[in-house]
């Protein structure tokens, strides 16, 4: 199991923004060990963001996003208090799903 999400939601006048720290190693399957030996692609594929259960963000990746990757983007109809949830999926099929509540 991956390590949590650092996640920030904050207003920012009329628009959540919200900052994500995702923890992953993000190999791209091209690069070799110390003995010569590829070591196999292993990458998040999938993240979506939700709003009160509504799909604000949803986007696919490929093994060409950095190490630990960060996130931000903004979406309307938020206020302080509500909750929003981060989920990844990577191309073993592990999950992470965090939230954080909208300050």
């Amino acid at each position: 199991m991956a390590d949590p999400m650092k996640i920030r939601a904050a207003m920012a006048g009329d628009k959540v923004e919200v900052k994500v720290l995702m923890s992953h190693e993000m190999e791209t399957g091209q690069r070799k060990d110390a003995k010569g030996a590829v070591v196999p692609a292993w990458f998040i594929q999938n993240v979506t963001a939700q709003h009160n259960g509504k799909t604000v963000l949803s986007a696919e990746w490929g093994p060409a996003v950095s190490k630990n990757p960060f996130l931000a983007f903004r979406f309307s109809g938020g206020k302080p208090g509500d909750k929003v949830t981060i989920t990844w999926t990577d191309n073993h099929g592990d999950t992470r799903t965090d939230e954080a509540t909208i300050s």
